[in-house]
């Protein structure tokens, strides 16, 4: 199959130390659209991916599924994009377009869904993500960026806000005065926030770290904030949420979560702790309450998600930063220092050898 050079940065081990890789990407079929990347998020997927903590891990690894760029080419199939449009990728590249999940634009639920890296695309090559110069997908998968949105705040909402989003939507936790809780204040809880105001609802942000308040109060426009790790402060909000979005992937208890909510209340997990949860029946059981989850969304819907945000000019908090600085922003990531997105500056600082 004829392909076209790429370069990006590559994981080769379970280290993850990212470094130079050159590979190559299929050239532009008649369904494709070609882009020069310009921005890719680092979602702790990316990290989670490189490092093989899901066992799922193949070698060299180009991470990144929140990028955004400039079209270059497309295919002669291609409908209602050009060059120079503005483009996005999220975390999917394929799906089988067939299944009941697929007929209801739910790609991201397909049993053949690919992943935008570390799958098997169907040609038989690997797909690489967006820690890369330029990348080729279907149309059906591209995300069109409106031109008043800034593309490097954009990019983690491709991935960090569709998760966020869809949820909301799916649980009816979008209506107006609703009263809503958002777990954990990162790179998914800071989008919940922002998101769930658009929505007009009541929102308190629950952490447990003090030191955030003022940040979740004042820079992000939160109602309430909680210290989970305060039995008085917890006690007190007993019974009081429609819904919480719990954006956690650290070990932690649900119990005191379900409590918060009121009857028919609702938890949604979009974060993925390693170990399982413990959870008796009798929570549940008092209040007809649910636990749920949810991952990202499908195509049609991220773009509905995408669109919104333009009019209710909600973007992403990030840091800028260079490719050379990614081993060290994965570091720091890990430890929550940042605030909230690291995107990487793939057009201005990506030099190959």
């Amino acid at each position: 199959m004829a392909s076209q050079k790429a370069f990006g940065w590559a994981a080769r081990d379970t280290s993850a130390v990212l470094s130079p890789f050159d590979f190559s990407r299929r050239t532009t079929g008649d369904e494709d659209v070609t882009f020069k990347v310009l921005y890719c998020g680092i979602c702790h997927s990316d990290l989670h991916f490189i490092k093989n903590e899901w066992g799922n891990a193949n070698y060299p690894a180009v991470p990144g599924h929140e990028l955004v760029g400039i079209v270059t080419e497309v295919g002669k199939n291609v409908e209602n994009i050009k060059e120079g449009d503005r483009v996005g990728v999220g975390c999917i590249v394929g799906s089988c377009r067939k299944c009941d999940n697929c007929s209801s634009h739910l790609e991201n639920y397909c049993p053949e869904m690919k992943g935008t890296y570390g799958s098997t695309y169907y040609d038989g090559t690997k797909t690489y993500g967006g820690y890369s110069d330029i990348f080729v997908v279907d149309q059906h998968f591209i995300v069109r960026i409106p031109d008043n949105m800034p593309l490097d705040s954009t990019a983690p909402l491709l991935c960090a806000g569709i998760t966020v989003y869809s949820p909301l939507k799916y649980y009816g936790l979008d209506k107006p005065g609703l009263h809503i809780g958002v777990v954990g204040l990162g790179g998914l809880g800071h989008m919940a926030v922002k998101f769930a105001k658009a929505f007009g609802a009541k929102v308190t942000v629950i952490s447990t770290s003090p030191n955030k308040k003022d940040e979740a109060l004042t820079r992000l426009g939160a109602d309430f904030f909680l210290v989970s790790r305060d039995t008085e402060q917890m006690q007190a909000a007993m019974g009081t949420m429609d819904g919480i979005i719990d954006t956690v992937s650290a070990s932690h208890a649900l119990v005191p979560l379900i409590g918060l909510l009121k009857y028919h209340g609702k938890v949604i997990l979009v974060g993925a702790p390693e170990k399982p949860f413990e959870l008796s029946a009798f929570p549940l059981l008092t209040g007809r309450k649910t636990v749920a989850g949810s991952t990202i969304g499908g195509i049609k819907e991220t773009q509905e998600m995408i669109d919104f945000a333009a009019k209710h000019d909600i973007k992403a908090d990030i840091e800028v930063i260079p490719m050379d600085y990614v081993n060290t922003a994965m570091e720091r990531m890990l430890k929550s220092d940042v605030r909230y997105r690291f995107v990487i500056d793939i057009a201005n600082t990506l030099k190959s050898a």
